[in-house]
């Protein structure tokens, strides 16, 4: 296969959050380009109109459902995908929860559920993976999804969410070195504000956000897909332990 492809013909691909937003064009655009797709979520409803897509346009793709706060259901969603589609070689982590509190006004079990689905939850799927992986002496690709609040916040009360995403980008440097004698490369991408339900809950609140945008307006999911499918396949195989940011200049550096 050519180093430029991003041809995914035999490849299984597993992605969390994947019921709507950008999750579900993550797993529609895996399955175009030919992985069969477990499409996991929290929501049975939602991951079987996915499904649905993906099958009505060629594609292969299972409804597993999985909420990542749950070790013991990463383990067994990663069983099921196995015995269903085969070992899965290309893990998007890309569940995650807003906060959408003031820091000193968050009650413990928020603090709890935004840590454990945006941090330990990836954690856990990304070492399960990886884990089957290096046991089987086959190559992988993680892709975890940040945010640009990981590198930047403004005070708007997501303080613990930049930190979950900080977290998140460290994560993806830290195993892509633990695991560079093998053929795994993990990778990020930080999307700026695009539309997706978590983007349109947070317009409900505040209001629109793409006004002081230098370019005026929120990305479209569709912007993502040459991020992902470079991350994945084997144009970027001398490609680990960065996180590309995709914001259309929107944040400050």
């Amino acid at each position: 296969m050519s180093e430029h492809s991003t041809e995914l013909e035999g490849q299984v691909a597993l992605v969390t959050g994947a019921g709507t937003g950008l999750g579900r064009r993550f797993a529609v655009t895996l399955a175009a380009a030919g992985a069969a797709v477990a499409v996991c979520g929290r929501r049975p409803e939602p991951l079987a109109t996915v499904v649905e897509e993906i099958e009505a346009a060629g594609g292969r793709a299972l409804a597993v459902p999985l909420d990542v706060r749950d070790p013991a259901a990463i383990v067994a969603a990663v069983d099921t995908v196995e015995a269903g589609l085969g070992p899965v070689t290309i893990l998007v982590n890309n569940a995650g929860i807003p906060d959408a509190r003031r820091a000193h006004k968050m009650p413990l079990e928020l603090v709890d559920a935004v840590l454990e689905t945006n941090l330990r939850g990836p954690w856990l799927l990304a070492t399960e993976v990886g884990r089957r992986l290096i046991d089987s002496g086959s190559a992988g690709r993680i892709v975890n999804v940040s945010s640009m609040s990981g590198y930047y916040t403004a005070g708007g009360a997501a303080a613990l969410y930049a930190v979950t995403k900080a977290g998140v980008n460290r994560m993806t440097e830290a195993l892509a070195i633990e695991w560079a004698r093998y053929p795994i490369n993990v990778n990020g991408i930080a999307p700026g504000t695009f539309s997706s339900e978590m983007v349109d809950g947070l317009i409900e609140r505040v209001g629109e956000v793409h006004g002081n945008f230098p370019r005026k307006r929120l990305g479209d999911p569709a912007q993502l897909d040459s991020t992902l499918l470079y991350l994945v396949s084997p144009a970027s195989e001398f490609v680990t332990g960065t996180i590309i940011k995709v914001d259309d200049g929107q944040m400050p550096r």
